[in-house]
């Protein structure tokens, strides 16, 4: 009786070693594993073992992580303030550099993407960065991913979220693309009168060349107009039309004229 209560301490210490040296890993995470300080392995998933006291072990998740990018105060090259948040998507694809390389991978992660973010975007101007958006989320995402490769680490994607502007800058994008639609406005009503002008000369120049093209034209003209309701309708006479009748008119005054002096001539 003595002994069993001599040796349970030993028991109980004998379990607890036991008990920490087994290990259990989910689908997701992995075990760096350092023996006296001293890297060993990458271990798991599922049921590892270690040595109490000798080794130590580190939980990595392989997980995709969603990391704010917090707002960033950004002059693009054209010199404009503005203010740019972005979401970052990036996983660990080596645990054992994520670990041993850098001191605290998420840390440095996100201080990078917020410098990587602020140069990208200063090398483009106002309107590329709201026009441009997914190109300069690919450029955010190749340099960064250039630069974590060393960290074991994989940067799925970048997406800017936001991009909050002054509301002096505001009022002055405003009045930019109300002088643009003004301007559209402008050259669409000069080219319709340019293709005005031009089908009309077009016509002109066909009505021209055949004179039984414009006496058509005149006549449907009057058709059109008779069948308005009109009360009274005034519309010049061509002077082709009226123009046989003005010979023959000519002639007879001449006939006229001859026939009175032939009158007048004594004998």
């Amino acid at each position: 009786m003595f002994l069993s209560l001599f040796f349970l301490p030993i028991y109980f210490i004998v379990l607890i070693l036991m008990v920490s040296s087994v290990k259990i890993l989910r689908e997701y995470e992995r075990a760096v594993v350092f023996r006296l300080g001293r890297f060993h392995a990458v271990k798991g998933p599922g049921l590892i073992l270690i040595l109490p006291f000798v080794q130590q072990v580190v939980r990595v998740d392989l997980r995709t992580v969603v990391m704010e990018v917090p707002g960033q105060d950004v002059i693009s090259r054209d010199n404009v303030s503005l203010k740019v948040d972005a979401i970052l998507y990036f996983r660990v694809v080596d645990a054992q550099k994520a670990i041993i390389q850098v001191e605290n991978f998420l840390s440095a992660t996100n201080m990078l993407a917020q410098t990587t973010l602020r140069s990208v975007l200063g090398e483009h101007e106002l309107d590329e960065v709201l026009a441009k958006r997914t190109e300069i989320n690919a450029a955010v995402q190749n340099t960064l991913d250039v630069q974590t490769e060393s960290w074991g680490i994989k940067v799925i994607s970048v997406e800017i979220r936001e991009v909050t502007l002054t509301e002096n800058m505001i009022r002055s994008i405003a009045k930019q693309a109300e002088a643009e639609r003004d301007r559209r406005a402008k050259v669409i009503h000069a080219e319709a009168e340019f293709q005005a002008a031009q089908t009309l000369l077009n016509a002109a120049r066909i009505l021209a060349e055949d004179p039984a093209a414009m006496q058509l034209r005149y006549l449907q003209t009057l058709t059109e107009v008779g069948g308005e309701q009109n009360s009274t309708i005034v519309f010049p006479m061509p002077i082709d039309l009226i123009k046989p009748f003005l010979q023959i008119m000519q002639n007879h005054a001449k006939d006229t004229t001859s026939v009175s002096n032939g009158a007048k001539t004594p004998k």
